[in-house]
């Protein structure tokens, strides 16, 4: 009687994704760029610059990094599902004796 009282679900509770979740390549490549100019500004002391360089350029860095491990991860999959398309189109029947 107990388990019809309660309802069971498989949803989960999943946070919601990052801001940079959905970007795809060229905004990953995109935000490389953008985290590179804006080291070049800190570097070159443009107006806006923050008193303290070095804040500019973890700020900067961050920007570079996420860029860089999104466009590793599309590479990384891009491979991954290429690798898995050629062992479906051709099989190997297993070793062959010469």
């Amino acid at each position: 009687m107990a388990d019809k009282d309660v309802a069971h679900t498989d949803e989960r509770g999943y946070a919601p994704e990052p801001w940079w979740a959905g970007i795809g390549t060229w905004g990953a490549v995109a935000m490389i760029a953008v985290g590179a100019l804006l080291a070049a500004w800190i570097f070159l002391r443009l107006p806006g610059t923050p008193p303290e360089p070095t804040h500019g350029y973890y700020g900067a860095s961050k920007v570079i990094a996420i860029g860089l491990v999104l466009v590793g991860g599309t590479l990384l999959n891009r491979r991954r599902t290429r690798t898995a398309a050629t062992e479906e189109a051709n099989p190997q029947e297993g070793p062959q004796s010469g």
